[in-house]
């Protein structure tokens, strides 16, 4: 057999290998930026039903704060209908944010509530439960880091554009205000 055949088919067959190899690599990070998303909508989700309880309870003692839970709750429905990319879904969470902090401003002006215990484990669940979320957030975009770096990088660039791998979308704070250092005053 003619010896450069053989080394054709050697780096015919390693340059196989590497493409098959890459592919896989961009699949598994792909993999990994989903399995991120849903870490993200899980938590979502747990906020998403700890609200209305929280609402009832602050209701029983604020019943004249109506377009408050109003705002909260037209802010909910819209973070749960939102299924968009993760762009969209910041806004509309940062927008439940905004209402849930407008909600515990109104909480502050019933020293009754502020000792409920209901109100209390509530309150603590939620606080939970966004930590999770920010956790959750923080895997996600390092995963989609580590996939768009992939995707730009050379040779795989070449090989993700081949196959179509598209850029995900960060999932990152719309609301310049959460960006400012808190200051505080005593």
């Amino acid at each position: 057999m003619n010896p450069a055949l053989i080394a054709l088919i050697v780096v015919g067959a390693l340059l196989l290998l590497y493409i098959v190899g890459t592919y896989n690599g961009l699949i598994k990070r792909k993999v990994r930026c989903e399995e991120g998303w849903s870490d993200i909508d899980v938590q979502l989700k747990r906020r998403y039903n700890l609200i209305p309880n929280l609402i009832e309870t602050v209701k029983g003692y604020a019943t004249h704060e109506k377009e408050v839970f109003t705002e909260v709750t037209k802010a909910r429905t819209a973070a749960m209908d939102n299924s968009g990319t993760p762009g969209e879904q910041a806004k509309t969470e940062n927008m439940l944010t905004g209402a849930l902090k407008s909600l515990f401003a109104v909480a502050e002006n019933y020293p009754k509530l502020q000792a409920n215990q209901n109100f209390l484990d509530l309150q603590q669940q939620l606080a939970e439960t966004e930590d999770k979320i920010q956790a959750s957030r923080r895997f996600y975009n390092g995963t989609v880091r580590d996939f768009n770096t992939a995707l730009q990088v050379f040779p795989k660039n070449i090989i993700a554009g081949m196959f179509a791998f598209k850029k995900r979308e960060f999932f990152e704070v719309e609301n310049e205000e959460e960006r400012k250092n808190v200051k505080v005053e005593f």
